[in-house]
């Protein structure tokens, strides 16, 4: 019997419970309001990596009619960025970045091809490597974040070191000009804020690079002070990076 009854009293108490879970709340009683869910910031200093392929396009050519296409298949590129953002109330961002590559364009050498000018029968043929070495770009970023998706695109300077090489085939004479040349750049990308101040990009660049010219060293045995100038020349380059911001978010 004693069971029975605690039996009752225990059913009875959950009806109670239920009941009153049901009730509004007494009167003067504050509605529960739920705390906005935190919209990611973009705005800060950040640190990262790349990696990506590149293409160089562009052509040499002197005035004896020799022109030679400095047009280069994928390339493995890789370096670092840093930068800083500030976005405003309105979902804008504007900033700055730092981009420094590698290159890897010291294979790729063109077929060889003959050489005009020369005086000698039959024309030696030449070979040339466009060696691109590095690339540093220094822009200007604007874009528009829809909370952790931030959509960009950013203009400015580049600079690239690169030491073209022309090689007279069968002489093993070989000569190349070290500088570095200076382009414009712009491009665009869409980041995504994945985990905490961790975030991941997208990227495509395409750099344009001021005229550039070779000259043939007066010892050659061939075309002595002959001078190649450089025309149309570009790089592009698409990349996937990631960041890491650094404050609050």
């Amino acid at each position: 019997m004693k069971r029975v009854a605690i039996a009752a009293a225990v059913i009875v108490f959950a009806r109670s419970a239920a009941l009153a879970a049901d009730l509004p709340p007494p009167a003067g009683t504050p509605d529960y309001i739920r705390p906005p869910i935190p919209v990611y910031n973009w705005s800060g200093f950040y640190l990262g990596g790349n990696l990506g392929e590149g293409w160089q396009n562009g052509s040499f050519s002197d005035p004896f009619g020799n022109t030679f296409n400095a047009t280069n298949s994928a390339t493995f590129l890789g370096g670092g960025q840093a930068g800083v953002n500030y976005e405003f109330n309105s979902g804008v961002v504007v900033g700055t970045e730092t981009d420094f590559d590698w290159l890897g364009n010291g294979s790729n050498t063109t077929s060889p091809f003959p050489l005009a000018g020369t005086g000698i029968v039959p024309a030696p043929t030449a070979s040339v490597t466009a060696n691109n070495q590095w690339l540093l770009t220094v822009t200007g970023r604007v874009g528009y974040a829809w909370d952790r998706l931030l959509v960009y695109g950013k203009a400015g300077g580049a600079w690239v070191g690169n030491n073209p090489t022309i090689m007279i085939n069968g002489t093993g004479f070989s000569f190349s000009g070290s500088n570095t040349n200076f382009g414009w750049t712009a491009g665009a990308g869409v980041e995504w804020a994945f985990w905490g101040n961790w975030s991941a990009r997208l990227e495509y660049d395409y750099v344009g690079l001021a005229s550039e010219t070779l000259t043939v060293p007066t010892t050659s045995i061939i075309l002595p002070g002959d001078v190649f100038g450089g025309s149309n020349r570009n790089i592009q380059m698409m990349n996937v990076g990631i960041n890491y911001k650094f404050g609050g978010w």
